[in-house]
């Protein structure tokens, strides 16, 4: 559930609240653009109330609703240049956002999940 003040937000948070980049990128690709205006248009308005709450805890010691809360704006964040910008949940004339490998970074990924192997590249090698 997410906190007390943000629970008619509960409705979008099975899609929208997600802990790993790569899920938000992929929830992104999937919808339709009804579907990301619907959310933006929910949350957009929301986000001083929001990052007032958020800023009451500490990032690495946030309680869980709080934290599918953050998740939230982390998938506002994702979605957002789908909408100012290109209309359309993919980039315009750019190569499928799947190749890119997201690095987990600490408190930003859900307890539990293991952290993603960074892609290795010609620089790591001796």
């Amino acid at each position: 559930m997410l906190p007390e003040p943000f629970r008619d937000l509960e409705p979008l948070a099975p899609h929208w609240s997600l802990g790993r980049e790569s899920d938000r990128m992929e929830q992104r690709l999937a919808s339709t653009m009804a579907e990301i205006t619907e959310f933006y248009d929910a949350i957009m308005p929301r986000m001083d109330a929001i990052l007032a709450h958020l800023n009451e805890h500490p990032l690495d010691a946030m309680p869980d609703d709080a934290r599918r809360l953050l998740w939230l704006t982390l998938s506002l964040a994702e979605i957002a240049p789908a909408v100012h910008f290109y209309g359309q949940p993919s980039v315009i004339n750019g190569f499928d956002a799947r190749q890119f490998r997201p690095v987990d970074v600490p408190h930003f990924t859900p307890p539990g999940e293991p952290a993603a192997t960074p892609p290795s590249s010609r620089h790591d090698k001796p």
